[in-house]
């Protein structure tokens, strides 16, 4: 590039003490002109030692600044990144990643030469601790049986348009164009914002030599937690959008979950009122889509442990993979009821249905 458009970078931060430092150095490292180039870090107010790590940092690299977010939350930070920011490109990062060396760059010229509203690239996902139960969770997160068609996580071979990457470099005229990030929206902001930018007409790209490494939690614990977290989040942005917030492929947990419940359920119900051939018809029913799944899991894990050579992982890989799917889907469960319950939801739903289907009121 013989002229480097201005560009900001944001990045949320909330108690990051372990992992700012090496985000800090890698967008330091990065062979993108410094004097073209702002890095801005909204902090949620952390308690730990975050806030001292940035401001020496800021002391060294005048590009760096502190943003207070006293809202603590993640769609509030980008938008107080945002609304400070100079830069005529606008890169949302994490702090809990390091990127490579050309990432900003890389993102910068293919968001010009591809004609792109966004810009994101592959993240190679790593655990926090260096144990097995860390690189189980990191695999099953890399794994297509793990993440679906998730292609940022997954990796891709082509540069493909997607419907939403992690991080993501941005043209600043996109803000003014769909608005900013849905503060309501704890987490999932990002699948939101994207899907409402591809809905306007945006295009994203994936690129696969744009990379990003991304620690992830190895406390297993932790991990189901966030995963039932995650299920919730895909289904809670209904109650606060017009729009389909969410992927087909973020709603199968939650359909697996329903066809599980709902064949044992009915197959007892049958079975309570004596009905011979409908209690038969249910219950094998929900035991093939649960032997299947067991088998595809048993599958999947063999595979994982025969390519890594560890033995540990034919019993650690089934439990991560069910765990995963089981808590992302019954957060989403967990979600939806609380969605059929919220008035909200249903005078949302009337404006998704007429955005659906080009109707003004329904």
């Amino acid at each position: 590039m013989s002229n480097f458009p201005f560009v900001s970078i944001i990045i949320p931060c909330r108690n990051e003490e372990m992992f700012i430092s090496k985000c800090l150095d890698s967008i330091i490292a990065n062979n993108y002109p410094p004097d073209k180039l702002e890095v801005l870090i909204m902090d949620g107010m952390s308690q730990d030692g975050s806030r001292e790590i940035v401001k020496t940092y800021a002391l060294k690299n005048p590009f760096i600044k502190l943003l207070d977010n006293p809202q603590k939350v993640t769609p509030c930070a980008l938008n107080i990144g945002i609304k400070n920011a100079k830069g005529e490109i606008i890169m949302r990062m994490d702090a809990h990643a390091t990127y490579e060396k050309e990432y900003i760059s890389k993102c910068v010229r293919c968001l010009d030469t591809y004609k792109a509203d966004n810009v994101g690239g592959t993240m190679i996902t790593l655990p926090r601790n260096d144990n097995t139960m860390g690189k189980a969770i990191v695999l099953a997160l890399s794994n297509r049986f793990g993440v679906g068609n998730s292609t940022f996580r997954t990796g891709i071979n082509k540069i493909s348009e997607v419907d939403t990457l992690f991080g993501g470099c941005y043209r600043r005229e996109i803000f003014d164009k769909i608005g900013l990030f849905n503060e309501r929206l704890v987490s999932s902001q990002d699948i939101e914002f994207n899907l409402r930018l591809k809905k306007a007409g945006g295009k994203i790209l994936l690129v696969p030599d744009i990379v990003s490494h991304y620690y992830t939690r190895s406390n297993f614990l932790t991990f189901c937690k966030n995963n039932f977290r995650n299920g919730l989040w895909v289904i809670i942005p209904f109650k606060y959008t017009n729009i389909i917030p969410v992927s087909l492929r973020h709603l199968i947990p939650l359909a697996f979950i329903l066809s599980l419940i709902g064949t044992l359920s009915f197959s007892f119900i049958s079975n309570l009122f004596k009905n011979t051939l409908l209690f038969q018809i249910f219950f094998i029913a929900f035991l093939f889509i649960a032997i299947f799944y067991l088998l595809t899991n048993l599958v999947f894990s063999v595979q994982i442990t025969i390519r890594e050579k560890k033995l540990t992982y034919a019993l650690l890989m089934p439990i991560i993979f069910t765990s995963l799917h089981i808590g992302y889907g019954l957060g989403s469960l967990w979600g939806a009821i609380k969605l059929l319950l919220s008035k909200q939801f249903w005078k949302n739903l009337k404006k998704i249905l007429g955005n659906q289907y080009g109707q003004k009121n329904i």
